[in-house]
């Protein structure tokens, strides 16, 4: 016989699917985090603003319903998916938005969220209204108190998207988190579990639950206020008292929950995994209480706040909603408890390892281990957490088909199972088994990390010098800071065993510590340590940073081995000298699709306030017809973004660290005291620059991190073109910055790095305009004839000015370091009928020349120092008629 139609209720795809994709991108987006711009941001916000706020929403939908037993015309399902609808669409346009820096998109999609959010209080709030006396009214309450929070949450989420100053940032940072962590979320999860969580037991409540939730929630949304107006006015003191009364509110609620768990202690994937989630939400909160305690300014406070929101997004919310899922999906699929133990057996499908994993794995993470160790543990403790999805689909479809067996029973003969109200526990079976077996897979794990990584551990054999070992160990401390290791020098007995305690105190970059032998530590982040056994030592021996640049500033720990005949000079003792330059054959064919990089000035912006977010990323970028180099970049491209203004304009500059080592940046075009703005930030660091341009010129911006020679060669360095008043309109403005690159590799085979000993010695192998050599002589600039055109150009270096010049033209207007040294033909001194031949630039300076398009035709142009342009700054004009 047919299976009859499945109930409405079980069939409600906006309330059910959105939270599992959200779930799903945010486990892809993690695992392709070195490939997405603002992966951590990214992972964090798809769980909590995409499939946690979902949930919260739609769910605190269901159970008002449930407690209040309302006609579902006050609310119908129509007016709901309108405002899930709108969710959707704020969430995508915030998580879209904010990476790209885009921020009006990123208002509007808070604004959406809000909205949304808004119109879901304003529907409980009526439900309640309509509502007879019952119990538990106070849960709703909870949902709506919850719902006024988040508006302000979103409002304080896209000013922060809006680009501030550092101490400001750490402010609206706190403030933004605690609001949506503690208020959206946190009680939206205190209202529910009041009544969820005996239920999820099946045991009784406790007599005092609602009495408790109900003296509980002004002390908890009060606490919230607190701490958010405190944040916000910049007393850290009072923000940690808000934290500890929020946390008192929490203990007197929670009372309600003990006699529950006593009478039916957990025993099911939902029931512990809600509980794991309850005590890493706690963790959360120390956390952000120690930092409120210690550190020593807002900004302090906000920097690694992603090791707080790692925990809140994987430990707290993660759980929480599979948790939670694991419960509900059974029971809203309908069909009694045969279909609800269909449905439930597939969600216990190795439940006890899973969790053993996420909590252990988790605690593994926030321990300073090697990086390599942390992404393979992350890895397996996303797929324990993203195994839910397939799980949950899985159950969906036992259900349907226990469902659909039941109603061919009950057409055929009356029912012989017995019905009975809620699910009966699902029994652990093999719980020490599985436990062993997720320790076993979180090992491997790190296991796996450790063998991936540079050697950390173990007996590592020393230089080859024969030496009876001792059998005792050396061990140092080793701090890394400036350029530099303290104690720069290590006396270690003949025959002893090595052991470096490697501590990164430098607040903005990472270090590590490599030696000859190919032993050393992964990259150590600021604030976090790793230990390296060097091994057993017969003769002296060097180790140094292997981060680009840091061995040539000097950062290198020798050690000093007693008792033993010196060895003669390591290779590792010297710096690297660059050797023979890369050869690069600049006629190489151009590839028919190639396309040059815009050389066009961008156009000046209406607004007197320029607000830019630059992301600082790795980026594999062609420096010379079928040449490619592993670049460090602003945005992607070399040169950086061009920023264009005028004589009183305001700029606002967001940096943001996506890369893998500290990096900073430095605006000439503004005055600022360049400890507070031009300091190095971490990887995951931001930091917001303001400048008012009270002067014109074409001024450079670059990366300031020592050495400076090779992250500007890396390709860390763009321009400010702020124009003078009287700057007359022209047919064609094109800007060409000039800039050396200095290459590890032949940049054909593989991409070739930055050779950071050649740049230091100003060997480079191509000199560029845009970042490409002969980019211009493939695809030439245009102009047509008698058109006017005019040339900024802009020596970035790092070593090397220009003589620009046009071949075959000469410049009858000179603008040179925010003067005019000829204009129209007209010198300084009143001459006329004057003209110029090239505009000669130092290194960092810039200006601009003008030509009329003489007859059709092209006219290359170069600099003329005649060596630089050999090595590829050349280019041409393609004049037309």
């Amino acid at each position: 016989m047919s299976a009859q139609p499945t109930p409405r209720r079980a069939r409600f795809p906006l309330r059910d699917r959105p939270g599992l994709v959200w779930l799903t991108l945010a486990a892809l987006v993690a695992l392709a985090h070195p490939l997405v711009p603002a992966a951590s941001w990214l992972v964090v916000h798809l769980v909590l603003l995409g499939a946690v706020t979902h949930s919260a929403m739609v769910w605190s939908t269901h159970f008002t319903q449930a407690l209040l037993k309302t006609p579902d015309s006050l609310d119908d399902r129509r007016r709901q998916n309108r405002r899930i609808v709108a969710l959707l669409a704020g969430t995508a346009l915030v998580l879209v938005g904010v990476p790209a820096g885009w921020w009006p998109l990123a208002v509007t999609g808070a604004a959406l969220v809000s909205l949304s959010v808004a119109l879901h209080g304003l529907a409980l709030r009526r439900r309640l209204r309509h509502a007879l006396p019952g119990r538990f009214r106070i849960t709703v309450r909870y949902y709506l108190v919850a719902a006024s929070c988040l508006p302000v949450g979103a409002a304080l989420g896209a000013w922060l998207a809006h680009g501030l100053d550092d101490e400001q940032h750490g402010r609206v940072l706190v403030a933004h988190s605690m609001i949506m962590v503690l208020g959206w979320l946190g009680l939206t999860v205190t209202g529910t579990l009041v009544t969820l969580w005996p239920t999820m037991l099946r045991t009784r409540m406790d007599d005092r639950a609602e009495r408790l939730a109900r003296q509980a929630l002004p002390v908890l949304a009060g606490a919230v206020s607190l701490l958010a107006a405190a944040a916000l006015a910049g007393h850290r003191g009072v923000a940690l008292l808000g934290l500890a009364v929020y946390v008192a509110g929490l203990c007197w609620w929670g009372r309600a929950l003990l006699a529950p768990t006593r009478q039916a202690p957990p025993r099911t994937v939902a029931t512990v995994s809600v509980l794991a989630a309850a005590a890493w939400g706690l963790v959360a909160v120390v956390l952000v209480g120690v930092r409120l305690a210690t550190r020593p300014s807002w900004s302090a406070v906000a920097d690694g706040y992603d090791v707080v929101a790692a925990v809140v997004a994987v430990g707290f919310a993660g759980q929480l909603l599979t948790g939670a899922l694991a419960h509900l999906i059974p029971v809203v699929l309908g069909g009694g408890p045969s279909v609800a133990r269909a449905a439930s057996r597939r969600f216990d499908r190795a439940w006890v390892a899973r969790v053993v994993v996420v909590n252990v794995g988790l605690l593994v993470c926030l321990l300073p281990v090697p990086a390599a160790v942390r992404v393979s543990v992350a890895v397996l403790v996303l797929a324990s957490l993203a195994v839910f999805v397939p799980l949950l689909i899985s159950a969906v479809r036992a259900a349907v088909a226990a469902r659909r067996a039941l109603l061919e029973r009950v057409a055929d003969g009356p029912p012989t199972l017995p019905v009975a109200p809620g699910l009966p526990a699902v029994a652990a079976t093999g719980t020490g088994g599985q436990v062993v077996a997720g320790m076993a897979l979180v090992a491997l794990a790190v296991s796996l990390g450790v063998a991936a990584g540079p050697p950390s551990t173990g007996s590592k054999p020393g230089p080859a010098v024969a030496v009876q070992a001792t059998g005792h160990t050396t061990r140092v401390r080793v701090e890394a800071h400036d350029m530099a290791y303290s104690p720069s020098a290590v006396t270690v007995p003949a025959g002893d065993r090595l052991v470096v305690d490697l501590v990164n105190v430098d607040p903005g970059s990472p270090h590590d510590l490599v030696f000859e032998d190919g032993s050393g530590t992964s990259r150590v982040m600021p604030g976090r340590s790793e230990t390296l056994d060097v091994g057993i030592l017969g003769a002296d021996t060097d180790g140094w940073c292997s981060i680009v640049g840091h061995r040539q500033m000097g950062m290198m720990l020798h050690i000093r081995v007693t008792g033993a005949p010196p060895s003669s000079t390591s290779a590792a003792s010297e710096l690297a000298l660059p050797g023979p330059q890369t050869q690069v054959d600049l006629t190489h064919d151009v590839d028919p699709g190639f396309r040059a990089v815009n050389a066009t000035v961008p156009p000046l912006e209406p607004s007197r306030e320029h607000r830019v977010t630059l992301h600082v990323r790795e980026s594999v970028l062609d420096v010379a017809p079928g040449v490619r180099q592993r670049r460090w970049t602003f945005d992607g491209g070399v040169p950086g973004p061009t920023l264009h203004g005028r004589v009183g304009d305001t700029f606002v500059v967001t940096l943001v660290n996506e890369a893998t080592m500290g990096h900073s940046i430095d605006f000439h075009a503004g005055e600022a005291l360049p400890a507070r703005v031009m300091r190095t930030i971490p990887p995951g660091g931001r930091l917001t620059y303001r400048f008012t341009a009270d002067r014109a010129g074409l001024w450079m911006y670059h990366c300031s991190t020592m050495p400076m020679t090779a992250h500007i060669a890396a390709g860390m360095f763009g321009a400010v073109l702020i124009e003078p008043p009287d700057l007359p309109a022209v047919d064609h403005s094109y800007l060409l910055v000039q800039s050396e690159a200095h290459l590890d590799g032949d940049g054909r085979t593989v991409p070739a790095g930055v050779d950071a000993a050649s740049a230091s010695a100003d060997t480079p192998d191509l000199v560029t305009f845009n970042g490409m050599a002969d980019q211009y002589l493939a695809r030439p600039l245009t102009a047509r004839q008698g058109q006017r055109v005019r040339l900024w150009v802009l020596a970035a270096g790092p070593n090397r000015g220009s003589s620009f010049h046009v071949v075959g033209t000469q410049f009858d207007t000179v603008w040179s370091e925010g003067s005019y040294l000829l204009r129209h033909g007209r010198g300084a001194g009143g001459s006329t009928r004057g003209g110029a031949q090239t505009l000669a630039l130092a290194v960092a300076q810039g200006g601009f020349v003008e030509i009329t398009a003489g007859r059709p035709g092209v006219y290359p142009f170069v600099t003329h120092q005649m060596s630089d342009a050999e090595r590829g700054a050349r280019g041409a004009i393609a004049i037309t008629p």
